[in-house]
């Protein structure tokens, strides 16, 4: 697993933690940042700060290319992932759009549902698209259909510290 793998994997966790427990996500870097067993990637800080910083205009887009689900109708697991690969494709030009993509497909097939892979690249690659001046969505990429029930038992466990 790279590095950058590892990290997005860490904002993922605070984010999500940071949601669940009602926290900020600061106050959460603070008090996961003295972990000598698991320590904070810098990467995994600068993912997490840009998302609070863009918050706002990253939900505002994965709102308008959710085509009519919103946020607080996804999984939370899903809501981060979007957050996190939004902010990679909007913010961060080190890293192309499809290894955002796909790095957040691979995480949903670990700590999401079944259909939240194809969800987010559907969300994530109409989002690119639009970005870079593009169609919609891409081939193959089914926006629309929603990720299923996060209490619903088949859903997989969600990350944790």
């Amino acid at each position: 697993m790279s590095s950058r793998t590892r990290a997005r994997r860490r904002a993922l966790e605070i984010l999500f933690e940071a949601e669940q427990r009602g926290m900020t996500e600061t106050e959460l870097i603070r008090l996961r940042s003295n972990d000598p067993d698991y320590p904070m990637k810098p990467y995994a800080v600068e993912i997490v700060d840009g998302v609070v910083t863009h918050r706002d205009e990253l939900d505002d887009l994965i709102a308008e290319h959710s085509e009519g689900w919103s946020l607080d109708r996804m999984p939370a697991v899903d809501r981060a992932l979007l957050r996190v690969a939004g902010w990679e494709i909007l913010h961060n030009d080190e890293v192309p759009d499809p290894v955002a993509i796909d790095e957040a497909m691979q995480l949903a097939r670990t700590f999401s549902t079944d259909e939240s892979p194809k969800f987010l690249g559907g969300v994530l690659s109409a989002l690119s698209a639009s970005r870079n001046g593009g169609p919609e969505a891409t081939e193959g990429s089914e926006a629309q259909e929603a990720p299923a029930d996060p209490e619903a038992p088949e859903a997989a466990d969600r990350p944790s510290e």
